[in-house]
């Protein structure tokens, strides 16, 4: 179940970020409505995962994934620039990540 809850934390974080992007400063409602609702039930499905899961790698899978992800929602919904070394960070963020996972492992 932790696992879920952190998946849940993940989307709903690339949603607030994603919809800070296109609420322009907070200036718009609707997207900055999305950027409360979306990080607050990213930090409360994130706390429910902590109580079974190691704080180390599940933090690495969270802001890891979130940061990729985030990079990705950005190419696709705003047109943003990918450089080769975006990619090249991006796939040295997901190696770490799973080098953490495996290391460290996520269940108690």
């Amino acid at each position: 179940m932790g696992i879920v809850l952190v998946a849940g934390a993940i989307v709903s974080e690339i949603a607030a970020t994603l919809s800070l992007r296109a609420s322009h400063g907070l200036t718009r409602l609707g997207p900055s409505i999305l950027v409360v609702v979306g990080y607050a039930a990213a930090f409360v499905l994130l706390a429910q995962a902590l109580k079974t899961l190691h704080v180390g790698p599940v933090y690495a899978v969270w802001s890891g994934l979130g940061t990729v992800g985030a990079l990705a929602g950005g190419v696709l919904l705003f047109d943003e620039n990918v450089r080769l070394a975006t990619v090249a960070g991006a796939l040295l963020i997901v190696a770490g990540v799973a080098v953490m996972y495996v290391g460290g492992g996520l269940e108690h």
